[in-house]
């Protein structure tokens, strides 16, 4: 599955208001419900799994990739992005404005998607773009261009 395909139409969104990374991470969950992704019970998962684990889906400053473990709650693999309107704080003061969903059918399915994923990401110019987007057609531009336009 390519970069572009992963992210389902309904997956993304721009200028989203939250509280807190709670609510952060069920924004993103809720728009791989909305994409087909995966059932409600899969964004419970997701909030759990960083009740449990901590804020360890901080992958990089400004950026969660919030996710649960394979299970019947997962319809199908997928990402979906939640752009916050302003950064939440994602536990001892990381600041996170991009929050990624990832929902994956089993153990390993999801790795390509994953190394693409990482390489746009470490493409600071790609992701201050991501920050600034303000609609869903700009994310989804950005997200489908191979080169990162």
């Amino acid at each position: 599955m390519s970069l572009a395909k992963a992210f389902a139409p309904g997956s993304l969104a721009a200028g989203v208001s939250v509280a807190n990374m709670d609510a952060a991470i069920r924004a993103s969950g809720e728009l791989l419900v909305a994409s087909g992704r995966v059932t409600p019970e899969y964004v419970d998962q997701m909030v759990a799994a960083v009740e449990e684990f901590g804020a360890y889906i901080v992958i990089a400053p400004l950026i969660a990739l919030a996710h649960a473990r394979p299970s019947e709650s997962v319809l199908e693999s997928g990402l979906s992005l939640a752009v916050l309107a302003e950064p939440v704080l994602f536990g001892e003061g990381k600041p996170v404005q991009l929050v990624f969903g990832l929902a994956a059918k089993d153990h390993d399915g999801h790795i390509e998607v994953l190394a693409a994923l990482a390489e746009r990401l470490t493409d600071q110019d790609f992701v201050n773009t991501l920050l600034n987007a303000s609609t869903i057609d700009q994310i989804a531009h950005l997200l489908s261009g191979e080169s990162g336009e």
